[in-house]
């Protein structure tokens, strides 16, 4: 079953047309829709457990996004009505690519990922920023699960005042450039605009990291192009795909 909903991602292929080796498409569908309630999830977070357990995750975490489009047969789930958890418009939005999703995660210093997000394809990159941390929580067979990485890296979109206070509270330290505008804007100020954010370059050159992260994830064709009418079931090929690169390790 599990091996009949992977293929399917993996290729894009339409639930209709699945190979007759799988047995029912409809059985493989009902059983995506039934787990996409939190089962795929917890079997992903399982897997980061145990590669915590095991001194196997880096907790040099990058953050970042990417845009999907929605394929035409994404359209017609209802507006009104949703399954609990599902967000009124789908995470479907109208940018300048159409109808589109953005997928928000973090990845950890060997490129897979820690958390999902998704979004309209609109929406910016800094307002989903403390969701995708707060998403972001490992437990441990002793104590509390471990929500706080050691660095987080990420691009010029998360470099705002909230972005910074968020983490220096926490205590984690933040690898973001500043973008020309912000600086020179400090710099007008003079002496109220306060001192430049600490920026290590060499730590951000393993920004790529959630990248590639991402480059993986679009591998599989069934998410580089979203079918789902819902989000909640996108999400769940999503943790799918991640469960697949965990496991691999």
């Amino acid at each position: 079953m599990i091996d009949a909903i992977a293929f399917k991602y993996r290729t894009g292929t339409p639930w209709t047309a699945l190979p007759e080796r799988f047995g029912s498409w409809k059985g493989a569908h009902n059983r995506l829709r039934k787990w996409a309630g939190g089962t795929w999830e917890k079997v992903f977070t399982a897997l980061l457990a145990q590669a915590d357990a095991e001194s196997d995750l880096d907790w040099v975490v990058a953050v970042d996004s990417t845009i999907v489009r929605a394929h035409q047969h994404d359209a017609g789930a209802r507006q009104k009505g949703a399954p609990p958890g599902e967000p009124d418009d789908h995470a479907l939005g109208r940018s300048r690519g159409g109808l589109t999703t953005k997928i928000h995660l973090g990845a950890d210093g060997r490129c897979r990922p820690l958390a999902f997000v998704i979004t309209p394809g609109q929406a910016g990159d800094a307002p989903a920023f403390e969701q995708i941390m707060a998403r972001l929580r490992v437990p441990r067979r002793i104590g509390r699960p471990r929500v706080i990485p050691d660095v987080v890296l990420a691009d010029k979109a998360y470099s705002s005042r909230a972005i910074r206070l968020h983490l220096r509270q926490r205590k984690i330290r933040a690898v973001i450039p500043q973008p020309a505008d912000q600086a020179a804007n400090r710099k007008r100020r003079g002496r109220l605009g306060g001192r430049p954010p600490a920026f290590d370059r060499d730590a951000y050159k393993q920004r790529n990291t959630v990248e590639r992260c991402i480059n993986k994830l679009k591998q599989w064709r069934g998410l580089a192009t979203r079918y789902d009418k819902t989000a909640t079931i996108y999400l769940a090929g999503l943790h799918l795909a991640a469960i697949f690169i965990w496991s691999a390790r």
